[in-house]
């Protein structure tokens, strides 16, 4: 006679199965965003790899020559300009202002939702209405109203776009700190009497940190598309180097008689984003952050 053995459900390797499943093509598409991402970072920091051209060199009599013509592998500007030197020095811009931006945010938000979440009551409350009255705004609309406010420069859109996510990192720690708040070895350092900002960063900080870590990997993305935004209005900064925004903006008169002009940029700009959001599910996964 047949017996049965009874099986603990929680023993079943049910989320390696679907690791091992999932492997192969999350693996090369990862691989392939971390690529792209390098190819980025290397512009950034030498852009000469991509482009021995002068970015602020004119041409007229090169104007708006096609992909492939005249030696322009992806066409020329309204000026003459390589398009593939524009892209590879518009690089440098996006990169600087996504991870400054990004690094300004984190910074500022981690701190208010880390106090808010240890500290409660009337403290928690302001800083809960304060970010509260940040998110009223979608961040984009948030760091327009930011920069026209400030003006047209580097630092002021690093300021603007950074702002903008704060709210974000913010709502993200305080949850994380409340959590944290409620263990064990926390009520253990406050019984001993350990002073509460040695709680908060020797502590509760390392224990709560993870998600905003897989977060700003993402808010770099998103910082990238808003100072995109930001110089495609007018709002950026203004040099003889244009960045993916302006390329944008400039290339818009002449959408139908010169595509490339802001179809590339718009692909490198979408291929980046999508890069970073690829590398932050990852380091989500890494993190087992819900």
């Amino acid at each position: 006679m047949a017996t049965a053995t009874l099986v603990d459900p929680l023993t079943l390797p049910i989320a390696s199965t679907r690791r091992r499943r999932k492997v192969g093509p999350d693996l090369i598409v990862l691989s392939a965003a971390l690529l792209w991402l390098a190819v980025v970072l290397v512009a950034a920091i030498v852009p000469a790899v991509f482009s021995s051209g002068d970015p602020t060199a004119l041409d007229p009599a090169m104007a708006l020559r096609a992909p492939g013509v005249d030696g322009f592998l992806l066409g020329s500007d309204h000026y003459g300009r390589d398009i593939v030197t524009l892209l590879a020095y518009g690089a440098r811009m996006a990169v600087v202002i996504g991870l400054t931006a990004t690094a300004l945010g984190f910074a500022i938000g981690t701190l208010l939702g880390l106090v808010a979440g240890y500290a409660g009551g009337w403290l928690d409350m302001v800083i809960g209405r304060f970010i509260d009255m940040l998110m009223c705004f979608p961040g984009v609309l948030l760091a327009m109203i930011i920069a026209a406010g400030l003006g047209a420069s580097t630092n002021n859109l690093i300021i603007a776009v950074g702002i903008s996510a704060v709210p974000g990192f913010a709502r993200v720690m305080r949850g994380q700190a409340m959590t944290v708040r409620s263990r064990l070895f926390i009520e253990a350092a406050d019984s001993v009497g350990f002073s509460p900002w040695r709680i908060l960063w020797r502590h509760m900080l390392p224990n709560a940190l993870a998600p905003s870590v897989v977060m700003a990997t993402v808010t770099v993305g998103t910082s990238i598309v808003a100072a995109a935004s930001l110089s495609f209005l007018g709002l950026g900064v203004r040099s003889e180097i244009p960045d993916w925004g302006q390329l944008l903006a400039l290339g818009q008169p002449y959408l139908s008689s010169a595509w490339w002009i802001t179809t590339f940029p718009g692909i490198v700009l979408t291929l980046t984003v999508i890069a970073v959001s690829l590398a932050g599910d990852w380091l989500r996964d890494r993190f087992d952050v819900e």
